[in-house]
């Protein structure tokens, strides 16, 4: 229904920023690192999400394109709802998410407040088995061709499968790690520098 609000930010609380669009205050349950790049008063724009139950209507609202789609990809994950995505978001990046989720790292996951070690492994388990099977979505909705066996081997590899999990596919990934020190730089800078040229293009 709403790709994104932009407008001034009226009020932040805990995971929660107001936006005002032409007067009329729209809500947005967010994460910590969306209200970290949110002032009062400043104009912003976040990538909106509407969560419709019988009972409640909640819009989710975010920085980036990226973390609103490992958001949509958390809820899609069995037992995960909005309130455990944020929680997962607020306590992990968008390239730190992925780089758990390619290695298994339950700790990233479980640091989060109220996610245990059943759903985290879960959350590994089910995204893995998409990824290999190219089932995971993008932001824009494209499926990623070809799918990509997560088999870490080196760093090249991680941050490719990384890349994937964040939807992009393997010629956007192939072109965003083209020119980048793979051998020098760790991981998640690796990951951050090719986020930021896909962003550009």
């Amino acid at each position: 229904m709403f790709y994104y609000l932009s407008g001034t930010v009226a009020h932040i609380g805990p995971h929660l920023a107001v936006i005002d669009c032409g007067g009329v205050g729209y809500a947005c349950r967010t994460t910590n690192h969306t209200i970290s790049k949110l002032t009062v008063g400043k104009a912003s724009k976040l990538y909106t999400y509407i969560n419709v139950r019988e009972d409640l209507v909640e819009l989710y609202g975010f920085a980036s394109e990226n973390e609103l789609g490992c958001f949509r990809m958390l809820i899609g994950v069995s037992g995960v709802g909005p309130k455990a995505a944020l929680a997962i978001l607020s306590s992990n990046t968008p390239e730190g998410l992925a780089m758990a989720i390619v290695s298994g790292n339950e700790k990233a996951l479980t640091s989060a407040p109220g996610i245990g070690k059943k759903i985290a492994q879960r959350i590994i388990l089910e995204l893995k088995d998409k990824l290999a099977k190219g089932q995971l979505d993008t932001v824009g909705g494209e499926s990623f061709a070809g799918g990509i066996t997560v088999i870490p081997e080196n760093k090249a590899s991680e941050a490719a499968a990384a890349l994937a999990v964040l939807g992009y596919s393997q010629s956007e990934v192939a072109v965003a790690l083209k020119g980048i020190d793979l051998d020098a730089l760790p991981l998640e800078d690796i990951i951050k520098q090719a986020l930021k040229k896909m962003v550009k293009a």
